[in-house]
């Protein structure tokens, strides 16, 4: 018996991950059956969407009832989540794909994009041994966790209410959760990752890479392309109406393994010394002045350097390759890749700031 069609809602598709997801659905092997449509807020965004089979679809994000209507309207039956890990209206879209299934009788789904952060020390999730995303006390260990930063404690928040709001309605739930993610971004919007670029903007305004932890603490991390894949594998369970993991046991860390902040550091500290970004490629141990001046840089707060650029985090994956996932980068590319990615980086830095002189911002 061939499994009912139906209709994924990606949001966030001019972002790093979601554009690069946009960008292998076309090529994914999918059912026919599957319509797909994609949130816009600009004509521009909506041609670019419809380049990859999407139907751009506007949504005022701002009025919880007018999110509601769109997605009961459009009969949505999945929602792919990427466009805020602070979950600020998550609410109303699971509400919207609980009414599709009440008046359709299909099960719906609604997949939610959070972040290691979560997960880690900065958190106050455990990280002295291996956290596996199937621990099957995992939602109760979130619900424990003392986070240190208000934005990460309304990270975590979001997770636990996606999990108990979905539950609560029958829609089925999964956290998806991006490692640090390296590589080129393949979309028509963002292609730059957003933790490798604060490493760079933080090292340029201080002309120097500078460590935020003591220790050598280690991170799980990923390229671009393993995390589509993954988003990927997900997705096709569902629309054949495979059995995987949801709600509490629906945790999925795309991650092929962990590397050091240090040894990142040193290797973007090489490749923005071979440019003459920074004055020497040694990697110093950053106090109040000099996270001051790197705060400047990536255009946070002092507090959140720490956050930005450091941390602990034992969250492995396991998940993913229980239904068919397989990191084909391993961790090391990471290293293996730095020169490339920082010149990338520094060309699309470069590229938005003359774009905004040009608007008059500077």
């Amino acid at each position: 018996m061939s499994s009912p069609s139906h209709h994924l809602l990606l949001t966030g598709g001019s972002g790093y991950l979601g554009g690069t997801l946009l960008s292998h659905i076309p090529g994914a092997h999918l059912p026919k059956s599957l319509k797909i449509s994609a949130l816009v807020r600009t004509p521009e965004q909506a041609k670019a969407v419809a380049t990859y089979g999407a139907t751009p679809l506007y949504i005022d994000t701002s009025s919880p009832d007018l999110i509601h209507a769109a997605i009961v309207d459009n009969k949505i039956t999945i929602i792919y989540y990427l466009h805020d890990a602070q979950g600020s209206h998550v609410v109303p879209f699971i509400r919207g794909l609980a009414q599709v299934q009440e008046s359709t009788g299909q099960q719906t789904h609604f997949l939610f994009t959070s972040g290691a952060r979560m997960f880690s020390s900065h958190a106050g999730a455990p990280f002295d041994k291996p956290l596996l995303d199937t621990d099957p006390n995992l939602f109760e260990i979130q619900k424990s966790q003392q986070a240190h930063h208000e934005s990460i404690k309304r990270g975590v928040r979001a997770n636990n209410t996606v999990i108990e709001t979905a539950e609560s309605l029958g829609v089925k739930s999964y956290i998806f959760v991006p490692s640090l993610v390296f590589g080129r971004g393949e979309g028509f919007g963002n292609r730059i990752s957003v933790q490798t670029v604060a490493i760079v903007q933080a090292a340029r305004r201080a002309r120097k890479v500078y460590k935020v932890d003591d220790g050598t603490p280690k991170w799980p991390v990923c390229h671009v392309r393993d995390v589509a894949e993954l988003y990927l594998c997900i997705l096709k369970a569902v629309v054949e109406g495979r059995e995987v993991g949801s709600g509490k046991m629906g945790y999925y860390l795309a991650a092929s393994g962990h590397v050091s902040w240090m040894e990142l550091y040193e290797a973007v500290g090489k490749a923005l010394f071979k440019r003459g970004v920074v004055d020497s490629e040694e990697v110093g141990q950053a106090g109040k002045k000099e996270q001051t001046t790197m705060a400047s840089g990536i255009g946070c707060r002092v507090e959140m350097v720490e956050v930005q650029l450091g941390g602990a985090c034992a969250f492995t994956a396991e998940h993913g390759n229980r239904i068919g996932w397989i990191a084909r980068f391993p961790p090391s590319d990471v290293l293996h890749i730095a020169d490339e990615e920082v010149g990338f980086i520094l060309k699309k830095l470069k590229e938005k700031e003359e774009a905004h002189v040009g608007h008059g911002y500077s």
